[in-house]
């Protein structure tokens, strides 16, 4: 596949790298990744994955932009108010870079569903904000063999981790079980400061832009956290003992995603239906 001139002019940032070049920037062209998340985390991987030249996005969410939306969630302006989130993500998308092929769905995610939905794409990345939705990911990632980029934030607070197969634990490992209903705080309730979307929905994209290259390290084995009152990363080392895990382990007692019930914050995509395709 040759590039056009256009593209060598866009792309120019990224073919001047030697771990790129126009080898890496044609694998980017042909990558495939899900964006589960139209909201925090969501929308600035997606502009990013976008900007980069990934050929092809898939972007989940069955909500409608609101106006408290958009202190964080900056694929949406104020004129997107009440359009579905992943109609303005994709315009917003396309407007940057129309090589780009968005696929949308609007659509809730649930056990039935999210294996058909995840199956065509080389990686996901999980901007849910809730539990159930994290532990359907990555149940539903391991048994379908993708990898996935995992993300949290809250108040100043973030994380990531990744899960590729075979090269280090999952979330399950980590955090065995969702927490009891109503245990832990939505974004909703304890609130998120805007940039912390920005700074680790970033990160995301970069975990799936380096997978799609075969370049660098990943977050495979660790767990980075950020906070932004103090300004400092850690970069936690997971157990590499996986043997004894639910989904991932030697004996696998989780053989098909569970759907587990929590109260949801309203800028969550982690409830799904059908798998269909928004045109």
């Amino acid at each position: 596949m040759a590039m056009t001139d256009e593209q060598i002019e866009r792309y120019s940032r990224h073919i001047i790298l030697k771990e790129v070049g126009a080898k890496g920037q044609k694998k980017l062209l042909k990558g495939k990744v899900l964006i589960i998340g139209a909201g925090g985390l969501g929308a600035p991987a997606a502009m990013y994955l976008a900007a980069a030249g990934v050929g092809t996005i898939g972007i989940v969410d069955a909500d409608e932009v609101d106006l408290s939306n958009l202190q964080r969630q900056i694929i949406h302006t104020t004129a997107d108010v009440g359009k579905a989130k992943v109609r303005s993500a994709k315009e917003t998308m396309n407007a940057m870079n129309p090589d780009v092929t968005v696929n949308t769905y609007r659509m809730f995610v649930d056990s039935t569903n999210i294996r058909e939905l995840i199956r065509d794409y080389d990686f996901i990345i999980d901007g849910t904000d809730n539990f159930p939705a994290k532990f359907l990911i990555n149940d539903a990632c391991v048994l379908e063999k993708k990898p996935f980029s995992h993300a949290g934030i809250i108040r100043f607070k973030g994380q990531l981790m990744t899960y590729v197969p075979g090269e280090g634990p999952c979330y399950r490992c980590v955090f065995k079980n969702p927490p009891p209903k109503d245990a832990v705080p939505t974004c909703k309730q304890a609130g998120v400061i805007g940039a912390m979307g920005g700074v680790i929905g970033s990160l995301q994209a970069m975990e799936a832009i380096k997978y799609l290259l075969g370049v660098g390290d990943l977050l495979t084995g660790a767990l980075l956290t950020f906070d932004a009152l103090t300004m400092e990363f850690h970069k936690i080392k997971l157990p590499k003992d996986t043997h004894d895990c639910a989904v991932c382990g030697d004996h696998p007692t989780i053989l098909e995603p569970i759907d587990y019930e929590q109260e949801v914050c309203e800028e969550t995509a982690g409830r799904f239906d059908a798998p269909r395709k928004e045109e």
